[in-house]
């Protein structure tokens, strides 16, 4: 889904999420370095919290409304202080062309701000992501505590980069255990 040579140049970091709250705090610190164009891709098996990390970041960002995953209406439009952010949501894609078909590409006109669940089922059309989030659960050998999640982060450009370096700062290891802070 990315052009090699992006993907080569990707920055990467790791963050353990122990409770919903690490995962409500991630969603906060995200938002907080979201700017106008930026298309995020969030991954992740059924259940590893998508929805829960959007609504952290929409709620955080001022939406007031209730956030419920766009499933069955692909996008969910969240108007908030004069930006658009827009939630989507592929899983139920067949066919890639479907992207294409509903005409959703008129939304990464880089005014908004894209926040993509299940992003694989619209490949190659979709855009990039600016940054790419990958969630899911942790399991600790036989034992699974499903409110612990693990959080995969690529910046695939420097808008990215910067999100990441918002959120770890230079001092953090590469592969971070605890939530950043808000």
């Amino acid at each position: 889904m990315h052009d090699k040579h992006l993907t080569e140049l990707a920055e990467r970091r790791t963050l353990n999420l122990d409770s919903e709250a690490a995962t409500q705090s991630l969603g906060a610190a995200l938002s907080a370095q979201l700017t106008p164009g930026m298309v995020i891709w969030l991954e992740g098996d059924l259940g590893a919290g998508k929805t829960t990390l959007v609504r952290a970041m929409l709620k955080s960002a001022g939406e007031t409304g209730s956030v419920k995953s766009p499933t069955y209406t692909l996008v969910e439009v969240h108007p908030i202080s004069g930006l658009n952010f827009y939630h989507f949501d592929f899983y139920r894609f067949i066919a890639p062309e479907e992207y294409l078909d509903a005409g959703l590409d008129e939304y990464f006109d880089g005014n908004g701000i894209c926040l993509v669940e299940w992003p694989d089922k619209a490949a190659p059309y979709i855009p990039a992501a600016d940054l790419q989030i990958s969630l899911s659960v942790d399991t600790d050998g036989n034992n699974v505590d499903d409110s612990k999640r693990i959080a995969q982060f690529v910046a695939h450009t420097a808008r990215g980069k910067l999100c990441l370096k918002a959120i770890f700062p230079p001092t953090a290891a590469p592969h971070s255990s605890s939530p950043p802070p808000v």
